[in-house]
């Protein structure tokens, strides 16, 4: 039986576990990533762990996110990372570089390694044949300071690809129609693993794309084949030493298949509210539209910026729309200066931002109440673009750039316009965005007064007793937990100031209660957690006294997080019963030793009613481990990590 491309890359790089689905591993950890939006709870961590280097190839503190100064607060986060990354042998990124995910996959992303980085769509550069995984902010400390990094193997999804796609389609048209196939949750405990003779037609930036939205399916990551299009866009940035062909088996076993034929996609968009709520743009062709963003790290390539600039050039942005274009790097930005794209955009009446997450955040560009947005980012949560009431479509450049220009929603294929870019032979390289890093342990940390220690856990308890404060649905995501936009973004280094925020587009109240009753639990439904990988999810509740949450499932990252924190990540075994569980009710939990222990089922009493349930946690050794020692860094403190994997 051969291997899939998933499980190559694995076996060689890892240190300790067997490969087998479920089981948890420890493998070799080459690159890793942070932005300053997690960043500095990932330094902070990395100053607890306090090594005398980092331990990876290539470390990068991008500065994308919180690019807003309008107090000290981001300028002295933004100080501290780069201090702490001097400090420790660690690239910085500075603001204005570009968006982390596009400038890595442009400089750093090899085919063939590990990538961990502490944002959901670090997946982007599975485009280059690299395993790249989102990951919580601890488990990139640990990264960093240890070299490893522990995972559950996971189950591989193969996507045929066959056929040839128009012109007119994107990599955007292409993943939106996966996600229409397999929704996001169709991911969960899986790579998904692209194959198919269709492959072939697609360029790096469009397989990253691909792989950026894996994560809105719950994907532990998506992967492309290391091929001749690899090779091509490395000697485009100067790197074909970096080039390493690598392939799945031509027998390789895979645990599901989806086939899709390229040549019968369309333009795609994704309705309100979720990034699976598919259509073909020609069903929803006609909405009288408001805003158009493009850019993120989806679509920000040199490649979806110059097809935009083909479309707008000696065309005019309709009066009644707002146009922003975000390139995604600051070399990509100087290349469209030079090719004169920059003033075929201007021309047109778009106005131009720089090179960060901007908009996709919900860092400035909120729509008008009520308003309708193209946006051809990769998450269309509702609130996430600032304003509660707006309807976010997601949509690729080539759509979002055409209906900018008729004022509704419109359909790409009526332009019947040539699309296709000629890509230079170099791209060439902006430099001067970057900080190297000198001799470790001798630049000092530099802690601005807006940055506050993290909470800790304490070891696991035998027993607890404690009201249910918050029931909740399906598909809660990180920003209902932790609202992410302009107002907030700026304390992400400042845990007790946000959590006074915590599920405030759910409930008001949540923060005080929690606070009354010192403590407590959660109840919610299925793929509890989805979203960003910002551990400030599970470092709030925590700081708030959330000692376990009872759901139906959890997303992936968002339950390694909870671990990490210390909080019980409870899995009802039978989801019919979760509605019995009311608000205020008091649940008691009892021989959580014996149950970690073991691996148990936890028996959780409710003591209002009079009723039980049960429900279980699958959790590896290391995992148990941590729960005991309340968290993954009292853990490391106590025993080593060599002994618990």
């Amino acid at each position: 039986m051969g291997l899939t491309l998933t499980a190559k890359i694995l076996q060689q790089h890892c240190l300790k576990g067997n490969l087998v689905a479920g089981e948890e591993i420890a493998v070799r950890v080459h690159q890793t990533l942070t932005q300053d939006s997690t960043g500095t709870m990932v330094y902070l961590q990395l100053l607890a762990l306090d090594p005398q280097k980092v331990q990876t190839e290539v470390s990068v503190a991008y500065i994308d996110h919180n690019m807003l100064q309008t107090g000290f607060e981001n300028a002295d986060d933004h100080v501290f990372i780069q201090s702490v990354a001097q400090h420790y042998g660690i690239i910085t990124s500075k603001a204005g570089g570009g968006i982390c995910h596009q400038v890595h996959l442009e400089r750093f992303a090899k085919p063939n390694t590990v990538l961990i980085g502490s944002d959901s769509h670090t997946p982007t550069c599975g485009g280059l044949g690299a395993l790249a995984i989102g990951t919580g902010g601890l488990d990139v400390a640990v990264g960093m300071a240890k070299g490893l990094y522990f995972l559950k193997v996971p189950k591989v999804y193969q996507i045929v690809l066959t056929g040839k796609p128009s012109t007119t389609i994107n990599g955007k048209d292409i993943i939106l129609s996966v996600l229409r196939h397999i929704s996001v949750t169709g991911g969960l405990g899986h790579v998904l693993e692209y194959s198919g003779d269709g492959i072939h037609y697609l360029s790096v930036t469009d397989r990253a794309t691909i792989c950026n939205m894996g994560a809105e399916a719950g994907a532990t990551t998506s992967i492309f084949p290391s091929d001749q299009q690899t090779l091509t866009y490395l000697t485009q940035q100067g790197r074909p030493q970096d080039y390493v062909p690598l392939e799945a088996d031509k027998n390789a076993v895979y645990d599901q298949t989806l086939t899709l034929d390229l040549s019968t996609i369309v333009p795609m968009a994704a309705k309100p509210h979720s990034p699976d709520n598919v259509v073909p743009v020609s069903d929803v062709a006609g909405i009288k539209i408001d805003q158009v963003s493009i850019g993120s790290c989806t679509n920000s390539s040199y490649a979806d910026m110059m097809k935009v600039a083909k479309i707008l050039k000696g065309r005019q942005v309709h009066p009644d729309v707002s146009l922003v274009i975000t390139p995604g790097s600051a070399n990509i930005l100087r290349l469209m200066a030079e090719n004169g794209a920059l003033a075929d955009m201007v021309t047109a009446g778009a106005r131009i931002l720089e090179s960060a997450c901007g908009p996709c955040i919900g860092m400035g560009q909120a729509p008008r109440s009520g308003g309708v947005s193209l946006r051809t980012f990769n998450r269309n949560f509702k609130g996430r673009s600032g304003t509660a009431d707006a309807q976010v479509y997601i949509v690729s450049p080539e759509t979002a750039a055409y209906s900018a220009i008729t004022g509704t929603l419109s359909d790409p294929r009526e332009l019947n316009q040539d699309l296709r870019v000629i890509q230079p032979a170099s791209y060439g390289k902006v430099d001067r965005f970057f900080v190297y890093p000198g001799q470790p342990k001798v630049t000092p940390v530099i802690m601005g007064p807006n940055i506050k220690p993290f909470p800790l856990a304490k070891p696991l308890p035998d027993t607890l007793r404690y009201p249910v404060l918050l029931s909740v649905g399906d598909n809660i995501t990180t920003d209902d937990i932790v609202p992410s936009h302009a107002k907030l973004l700026p304390f992400r280094s400042n845990i007790p100031h946000l959590a006074t925020f915590c599920f405030t587009a759910i409930n008001s109240t949540f923060a005080q209660r929690a606070a009354d009753a010192q403590g407590g639990f959660i109840i919610a439904k299925s793929n509890y957690g989805q979203g960003s990988s910002r551990e400030h999810a599970a470092l709030i509740p925590l700081y708030l006294g959330i000692k376990a949450v009872i759901a139906i499932s959890f997303a992936r990252i968002h339950r390694s997080n909870l671990i990490n924190a210390g909080i019980l990540p409870l899995v009802v075994d039978d989801p019919s019963l979760i509605d019995t569980i009311k608000p205020g009710d008091v649940l008691a939990l009892d021989s959580l030793q014996s149950t970690v222990d073991h691996n148990g089922h936890v028996t959780v009493l409710n003591e209002t009613q009079g009723t039980s349930l049960t429900c279980s946690m699958s959790l590896s050794p290391r995992e148990a481990q941590v729960l005991r020692h309340g968290g993954y860094l009292n853990t490391i403190k106590s025993v080593d990590l060599q002994e618990i994997a």
